[in-house]
C-alpha cells in the first residue's frame, strides 16, 4: 500500500473466546468431539427455550407489522415497557427516549467506544471481558486501563486500586463496571457499587454498567442494579436477552441512558451513539417485539427462578470438584455462567505438559505453539494441552486483559452426564498438567 491502513489501536483487537476455536475444530477434523467451555452460549449447552415462549414468538411471525423497519432507537412499546421496569425499582428514572436498541451489546459496546476521543480513557475491571476491553483499548490507540478484581477476596473489586488509579490519571472519564461480572461470576454486593459510584460522583466520570447477567444470580447472592445507587451521577446500563431468555441468536440488545440533563458532554455521547443507530435504520425487529410479551408473561419469573436454580446446582457441584484442589485458588460463583480459576503462583512451571496418545494431535499442538508470536503464556499453554489431550475448550485468563494465570470455564451444560465428564476432564488435566 501506498501507505499505512491501520491505526495504532487495530493491535488492540483480540477475543480469544473464539480464537481457540479455530485450534478446536483443526481436531475436529482429526475425529474428536469438543466439550465446548469456550463461549456462554446456553443453546449450544443443550439449553432450550420452552415451548410457551416459542409460541409467543411464532404467533409474531403471523403479525405484518413485525416484518417492516422498526423506529431507529427501537420499537416504541416495547422501549415503553422496559422504562416502566426500570421505573418500578425506585432510583433513576427513565422515558422511551432514554433507551436505544442495538443488533446485540457488541455493537452497543463499539459504538460507546467508537466516538470517544483517544484522550478520553474508560477504566474497566481486570479480568475483564474481552469485547470492553479491546473496543476501549482500540480507541485509545494504547493498551486498557484497568482496575483490579481479587481472586483472595470474592473476586470483589480492589476500591484503593480504583480509587488510586483514576484520582492520578486525568484523562479517566468513564468507569466500566460489569454485574454480574464476566468472566468470573462475582456479584457486586449494594454497599460496593455505592463506593464505585461515589468515585465516579467525586471526579466526575461517567458510568458503563454490563448488566446483561443481571437476573442471573443464584447461592442465595443479592445486588442491586445501577440505577437504583447511580443517584445523579450520569451513566448508561446495557442490557439484553441474549443469556436470559435465552436467544444469543437474535442479536437483541438495549442501553438505558441514566441522568443525561445533569452532564452536557454525556449528554453528548449518548445523542451520538442514537446517531449513529439512526445511520443504520435500525436493530432487529421480531425479539424486540417478542420482549413485552414473553417478560409479561405469567410464566416467567418462575421461569427464571428455575433456571438460576439449574445453575445454582451445577456451581454448588463444581465447589465439590474443585474447591479443594491444591493447584488452584477456587471462588463459587454466584452469578452469570461461569467460573474463572486462578492457578497458585507455584503451580505453573515451564516445560509442564499432558500425555498425547495420538501422534498427529501431538504434532498440531506443536504446531499451535511454534506459531505463537514471542513466548506462551503459561495459562495458554495449559488450554492447549487441555484441547489436545482432552478436547475440552477453555479459555485463558491471560487473554482477559490480566496478569493473573487462569482459565474460565462455563456453567451452562443441561446434560449432567456431559457436565460430569467436562469437570472430570478439566480436574484430571490439571493434576497431570500441574504433578508432572
Amino acid at each position: 500500500m501506498r501507505q499505512k491502513l491501520l491505526r495504532e489501536g487495530a493491535n488492540e483487537l483480540s477475543y480469544e473466546i473464539r480464537g481457540i476455536v479455530r485450534k478446536a475444530e483443526q481436531l475436529e477434523k482429526l475425529g474428536y468431539n469438543i466439550l465446548w467451555e469456550n463461549i456462554g452460549d446456553p443453546i449450544q449447552k443443550n439449553r432450550r427455550l420452552p415451548d410457551w415462549m416459542k409460541e409467543i414468538i411464532s404467533g409474531l411471525l403471523f403479525e405484518d407489522e413485525t416484518f417492516g423497519y422498526s423506529h431507529s432507537k427501537g420499537v416504541l412499546h416495547t422501549r415503553e415497557f422496559l422504562a416502566d421496569r426500570n421505573n418500578k425499582k425506585g432510583g433513576a428514572q427513565i422515558t422511551a427516549d432514554d433507551i436505544t436498541f442495538f443488533n446485540g451489546l457488541g455493537d452497543a459496546i463499539a459504538k460507546i467506544y467508537q466516538y470517544l476521543i483517544p484522550s478520553a480513557r474508560v477504566i474497566g475491571p481486570s479480568p475483564a471481558y474481552s469485547t470492553h476491553s479491546s473496543a476501549e483499548a482500540s480507541h485509545a490507540n494504547n493498551h486498557p486501563l484497568t482496575y483490579k478484581l481479587d481472586p483472595e477476596n470474592s473476586w470483589y473489586p480492589d476500591l484503593d486500586d480504583l480509587y488510586n488509579k483514576v484520582k492520578y490519571n486525568p484523562n479517566i472519564v468513564g468507569m466500566l463496571i460489569i454485574n454480574p461480572d464476566n468472566p468470573t461470576g462475582m456479584v457486586y454486593p449494594k454497599p460496593i457499587l455505592e463506593r464505585m459510584v461515589a468515585i465516579a460522583k467525586e471526579f466526575n466520570l461517567f458510568i458503563v454498567c454490563d448488566e446483561i447477567y443481571m437476573n442471573i444470580i443464584y447461592n442465595n447472592a443479592d445486588t442491586c442494579s445501577l440505577a437504583e445507587v447511580i443517584g445523579d451521577v450520569p451513566g448508561m446500563s446495557l442490557k439484553g436477552i441474549s443469556k436470559e431468555f435465552p436467544w444469543p441468536g437474535a442479536r437483541c440488545g438495549w442501553a438505558e441512558y441514566y441522568n443525561r440533563d445533569k452532564d452536557a458532554e454525556f449528554a453528548r455521547l449518548c445523542q451520538t451513539i442514537d446517531n449513529a443507530k439512526m445511520i443504520e435504520v435500525s436493530s432487529t425487529k421480531l425479539p424486540q417485539r417478542a420482549i413485552p410479551r414473553i417478560m409479561s408473561d405469567s410464566r416467567y419469573p418462575d421461569f427464571i427462578k428455575a433456571t438460576n436454580k439449574r445453575i445454582g446446582e451445577r456451581s454448588a457441584f463444581l465447589s465439590k470438584t474443585f474447591k479443594d484442589n491444591p493447584y488452584i485458588t477456587f471462588n463459587e460463583t454466584n452469578g452469570a455462567f461461569y467460573n474463572t480459576m486462578i492457578f497458585k503462583p507455584d503451580a505453573l512451571k515451564p516445560g509442564q505438559s499432558m500425555p498425547i496418545r495420538d501422534a498427529k494431535v501431538k504434532q498440531l499442538l506443536d504446531s499451535w505453539f511454534e506459531s505463537n508470536n514471542g513466548p506462551m503464556e503459561m495459562d495458554k499453554r495449559f488450554v492447549y494441552y487441555l484441547l489436545a489431550a482432552k478436547q475440552v475448550c477453555l479459555v485463558p485468563i491471560s487473554s482477559f486483559c490480566s496478569d493473573l494465570m487462569g482459565f474460565r470455564m462455563t456453567l451452562l451444560e443441561e446434560n449432567d452426564e456431559i457436565r460430569d465428564e467436562i469437570f472430570k476432564r478439566i480436574k484430571e488435566g490439571i493434576e497431570e498438567f500441574c504433578g508432572a
